[in-house]
């Protein structure tokens, strides 16, 4: 069977806004087997019918969890949802992602420019993910209806996935792995959890919401990394050229 390579760049980082030349660009060394496995878990078509499986039946909690959260809800509540929120926000991942890289480059350690790398990536299909469920599911937010089974597709309704929760997830798991040591996996678990709860305080998202936002960030950081796979797509690489850095995503077909 013939074998072609395909490589998706998507320009994460730009030192200046020059177009990097194929000619300029160069690879850094392949990280190290200890940091990405070269054959990741491979994800099958069963694993994502048990996750829908689940997510389907965390939904008969959505209205006992909704009301709960909003009868125990006070201030002293909304104020620690006011502060964790923020781990799933721009200010937090933006600022981390850009400093791993900013800090890679400039200490020339290429370990720490690929941990910014993955981090980038993983936001970005976090995002992606979260941005095509909330078009194609058209959930309403308990906020504004509580039927919660009101799905309208395309009707602009944002409720699932929970992006706050996917992007805060997407950080922790992307940060934990590299990291691998148990108080950070802990610490950094605990506060992307801690940001789906603010979403159900703030009577943002539902039970099941926040759990599908989980669910897409943890994937599409071990994607990002190349612990899970899917298809025959490899682990990403990153790129680096005087005109700015991106990431290859290669697959064989």
């Amino acid at each position: 069977m013939k074998r072609a390579n395909l490589v998706l760049l998507g320009v994460l980082v730009t030192c200046r806004p020059a177009i990097m030349s194929a000619q300029a660009q160069d690879t850094l060394p392949e990280a190290p087997r200890a940091e990405v496995a070269p054959s990741g878990h491979v994800i099958r078509w069963w694993h994502a019918a048990a996750a829908a499986g689940g997510i389907s039946a965390l939904m008969l909690l959505d209205h006992p969890v909704q009301r709960y959260a909003q009868r125990n809800s006070g201030t002293g509540a909304d104020n620690v949802a006011d502060v964790v929120r923020h781990f799933g926000q721009p200010e937090v991942y933006g600022t981390v992602t850009v400093g791993l890289v900013a800090a890679g480059l400039v200490t020339h350690r290429s370990e720490v420019t690929r941990a910014g790398g993955r981090l980038a990536l993983a936001l970005v299909l976090a995002g992606a993910g979260v941005e095509g469920g909330k078009v194609l599911f058209g959930r309403p937010r308990p906020e504004q209806s509580l039927d919660a089974d009101g799905f309208s597709p395309f009707s602009g309704q944002a409720a699932l996935p929970s992006g706050h929760t996917a992007l805060a997830f997407a950080l922790a798991t992307s940060l934990a792995d590299d990291i691998h040591r148990p108080w950070a996996t802990v610490g950094l678990y605990g506060v992307a959890t801690a940001v789906g709860w603010s979403r159900i305080n703030d009577n943002k998202h539902w039970l099941s919401d926040v759990a599908a936002g989980a669910l897409v960030g943890v994937t599409s950081a071990k994607l990002a990394s190349g612990r899970w796979r899917i298809f025959r797509l490899k682990p990403p690489s990153i790129l680096m050229g005087p005109g700015g850095m991106g990431l290859g995503w290669r697959g064989e077909f």
